[in-house]
């Protein structure tokens, strides 16, 4: 359980397919985020019919609300959220880290308070383990600290330092439960930190290889403030030190011109909550005119889909006005179908690209597809400083 394997490459770029207890994954694919068991306005029906194989669920709010005993009690995620498919969830460490002015971190893991009550609660990396397991997701992330955006080196190095200690916790008491029952089947994945210091990124990833044989990798730290060019660089430093036949997941990226550069440098799993906050925003995303504002006034009388070469239910059924029209009144249903095409709209991305990889062209594709995505930001900026246009 847990293979993976490598069916293609085009330079650094790869195709293959993720084996887990509740199915298989084509790689590379975007997983959408469930944060609260639950991808927000969306029926696990309609997720599994945007084409995802695979969603995220997040520690800190599950053991927040409603409990992770009481989702173990209820027979954990996959029976509590009703979806049949493969499910990550991650450590809760970056929620924790971003609350900084409410907790308090030391070697031995985190106090914070709950952003729902102001309780205090602990996290170490043995807990989050055991949250984890109670949960009882196929893939479970480690405890790691993950320093913010423009970090210095001391404080990039500390993180390293921790993350390593953690790490070698969280893998000791994994072990200890996998012991102690063998159900739930899961795989455990390092998060690999390190900032934007090529040094400390390598001396990351050769440390956390040394210490398993890990069946998939996550790439954390980066898509949190720091210049693009600087996050390609430290994906380019690290493709060879990660080996060919493991999955490589990067944490929180998921716009589509972000996607195509994280693929063309070996990344193979992504999330992100864009797509269904674009969403509750009134933006969409398209191919030949980038992010279109539905509130801007020339989508008034328009009756053409939002993207014309889409195939989800939101573009097969409905135009551009009747769906202006829907996020200007503040209807709930803009939500739901604008989510459904952002979804549906990364998902053929990499699904266009994985095919586009087993053809050896993705490299000429992706670039094309990018300059004319790219292009058309211009007439997004425009849509936004219309604003409603009413």
């Amino acid at each position: 359980m847990f293979d993976y394997t490598l069916e293609a490459t085009e330079g650094a770029a790869r195709r293959g397919h993720f084996l887990t207890p509740h199915g298989v994954v084509p790689t590379p694919t975007f997983m959408p985020v469930g944060t609260q068991a639950t991808v927000k306005s969306l029926t696990p029906e309609e997720v599994a019919g945007v084409g995802a194989r695979m969603v995220l669920a997040n520690t800190y709010h599950l053991y927040l609300r409603p409990g992770h005993e009481l989702v173990r009690e209820l027979g954990g995620l996959h029976d509590f959220m009703r979806w049949d498919g493969p499910i990550l969830t991650d450590s809760g460490g970056f929620q924790v880290f971003s609350l900084a002015s409410i907790r308090n971190i030391d070697d031995d893991g985190v106090t914070f308070q709950s952003h729902l009550d102001g309780s205090s609660h602990r996290f170490t990396p043995e807990s989050v383990m055991e949250i984890q397991r109670a949960l009882g997701a196929d893939v479970i992330m480690a405890f790691d600290e993950c320093p913010p955006g423009g970090a210095d080196r001391r404080t990039a190095e500390e993180a390293n330092r921790r993350t390593l200690d953690w790490l070698e916790r969280c893998l000791r008491r994994f072990r200890e439960l996998e012991a102690e029952s063998p159900v739930p089947e899961q795989a455990l994945f390092p998060v690999l930190q390190g900032n934007v210091y090529d040094d400390l990124r390598l001396d990351m990833a050769r440390a956390v290889r040394a210490m398993d044989d890990w069946p998939g990798y996550g790439i954390g730290g980066l898509s949190v403030g720091e210049a693009k060019e600087d996050m390609w660089r430290t994906l380019e430093v690290l493709h060879e030190e990660i080996p060919a036949g493991r999955p490589r997941y990067l944490m929180g990226v998921g716009y589509p011109d972000d996607l195509l550069e994280a693929i063309a440098r070996g990344c193979d799993l992504f999330d992100c909550v864009a797509p269904t906050r674009n969403a509750r925003h009134g933006t969409a995303w398209t191919a030949e005119e980038g992010q279109v504002n539905l509130k801007a006034a020339r989508f008034r009388a328009d009756r053409r889909p939002i993207d014309p070469g889409c195939d989800c239910m939101a573009c097969r059924r409905y135009d551009r006005a009747y769906l202006r029209h829907l996020v200007v009144a503040g209807e709930w249903l803009a939500i739901r179908l604008l989510s459904i095409h952002n979804l549906r709209f990364l998902l053929r991305l990499t699904e266009e690209a994985a095919r586009r990889i087993g053809e050896g062209t993705f490299a000429s594709w992706s670039a094309e597809w990018l300059e004319r995505y790219r292009a058309a930001r211009g007439a997004d900026r425009q849509d936004n400083h219309n604003g409603e246009g009413r």
